[in-house]
Order: C-alpha cells, then structure tokens, then sequence
C-alpha cells in the first residue's frame, strides 16, 4: 500500500528540501494514491515501481522550487506567443513538434532535461551537458538490446518532449492515468481545473528559458482538453492541431497505454482500454471543437 505522507517525506529527504511551493499537487496525489491502493491485484513490486515515479516527480518539483527560489528574478520574465501542439493522442504530435524544432529560433524541452531539469542547462549545453550525453546513451545502449522499443517510444532523450512531464508535477495530467485502471483518477483529471498545474508550467518554463532563451515549441495532446485555462496563463499562445485519421490514432493509442498498463500495473485490462480511451479520444476532439467555438475559429491553425 502507497502512503502520500510517506512519499512526501521520502522526496523530501532524498532532494533535502522542504518546499514545494504550496500544496496544490496534493489533491491529485492523494486520489492517485488511493486509486492504485484500490487495485488489489497490482503486484507489489508494480506498486513500488509506481511509488519510484511518484517520488521522483516530487523530489524533481522540490528542485525546480528551489531554484526558482535562487533565481526569483526569472519570473519577472515573460513567455512569449509559445507554440503548442495539441490533437488526438498518436496522432503526429511529436512528429510535428520535431518539425518545429528544426528551426533554431526555437526553445523546446528536450526529453532529458524533462527528466532531469535542476540544474537547466544553457543554450551551450542543451546537447552536451554531462546529463543529456548519458541519457543518450543509455538510450542508445536499451535500444540495442530491445529494438521494437523504438516502435512505441520514439522520444529520445536529445529530441523535444511533452509538457506531460511538466504538469505530473501537479499531478494533474494523463500520464499518471495510464498506469493501470485508474477509474477514479481518470474521473477527477476530466474536471479538475488545471490552471495550477498550468501556472506551474509557466514557472517551469521562466526557469529554463533564463540562461537558454527562444521561442517556446511546446506539445502535449491532452493541451486539447484545456484549452481554454491554457489561454487564461498564456493568452498570446499560438494552438496548432494536427489531425488523424481517429481510428488509426485511437488504436495506436490503445497499443501504447497496454505497454503502461504492463510497466506500472503488472497485467493489460483490455475491457477498461476498450472501455476508456475511445472514450478519451472523444473527449479531446469534442473539447478543442467546444474550445474553438469559444476562442474564434481563427484562433487555432490545423495541420
């Protein structure tokens, strides 16, 4: 069984931090909690898995508070007109936001600073710091010995990555969701309201742009849900969503949350993917269709 308190406390000593920089990651860890206490055929050893995730991700926040707290100075500056992608899971969000990438006026979180992001790095050493030479490697070295990896994880660690590693932070974002049948969760992150989480990732970005500046090249399917509170924290933001054919991406999706379902719970349940992610990937297309209608239609671009 996962205890919130314990994994708190776990995190804190492992950064040798205290500050979180207020407590609204709280409510999504004590539903996520209990919702994996819930599953009572998890293994244990899945459970512990999950309990390494979850520590990570706070001991990461404590970091990025306290250098934030070093450097308040970078929250004065503003992000401007960022770029994010948005659209169906699997439906070619990361092969656009690679695209974008290619222009060098460009800032994207890449995956190993995502992973590792105190200290952020410079634009020197956005692809050779210490960090993101032995994230590309070890990636080099798992691809090696389990080639079709490559099939369901085409994020390498010098290659731009999700804002999912971002908001997990809040926990108030689809990654934790795809660990396993997680009703309960899945209910609560459809309705949260996610403008901390938002505020949160504005922070995170301040943070890195400060000593690697440019223009924010940002991407994250699920911004589809939210469109609307995305605007409230970056209302000069420019919305690009690509589309797919949704059968094509709604199976794919499938494929890619039973290799979640087998890395945090220990078993696939296919009636609960049968059941949630079509469901989920309506939901992305009705809520940015509600949000276009909303914002003007000129307001987001389709590719």
């Amino acid at each position: 069984m996962l205890a919130a308190e314990q994994l708190i406390g776990a995190a804190r000593q492992a950064a040798g931090l205290d500050d979180f920089g207020g407590d609204s990651f709280r409510e999504g860890l004590d539903i996520l909690v209990a919702d994996i206490n819930a599953d009572t055929q998890r293994p244990a050893e899945m459970v512990q898995r999950n309990a390494g995730m979850i520590t990570k991700t706070l001991v990461d926040r404590l970091r990025v508070i306290d250098a934030l707290a070093r450097r308040p100075e970078v929250l004065n500056a503003p992000v401007e007109r960022p770029v994010f992608v948005f659209g169906l899971p699997r439906s070619g969000t990361t092969l656009l936001s690679n695209l974008l990438a290619a222009d060098p006026a460009r800032r994207s979180p890449l995956k190993w600073e995502l992973d590792e992001p105190v200290p952020p790095p410079t634009t020197a050493t956005l692809y050779t710091d210490p960090r993101a030479l032995a994230a590309a490697e070890a990636d080099r070295q798992m691809l090696a010995a389990y080639p079709e990896a490559g099939k369901y994880n085409p994020w390498r660690p010098l290659y731009p990555h999700e804002c999912v590693l971002i908001m997990a932070h809040d926990f108030r974002t689809l990654m934790w969701e795809s660990a396993g049948k997680l009703p309960i969760y899945r209910d609560w992150i459809f309705q949260t309201d996610t403008t901390a989480a938002y505020n949160y990732h504005k922070k995170w970005l301040q943070l890195h742009q400060a000593d690697a500046p440019g223009v924010w090249n940002l991407k994250m399917p699920s911004h589809a849900l939210n469109l609307e509170t995305l605007l409230k924290v970056y209302p000069d933001a420019r919305l690009v969503w690509i589309h797919r054919d949704p059968f094509t991406a709604t199976g794919s999706l499938c494929s890619l949350i039973a290799t979640g379902h087998m890395a945090f719970a220990g078993r696939v349940d296919a009636d609960w993917i049968g059941e949630n992610y079509p469901w989920q990937a309506a939901e992305h297309a009705n809520r940015a269709m509600d949000a276009r209608e909303k914002t003007g239609r000129g307001r987001i671009i389709d590719v």
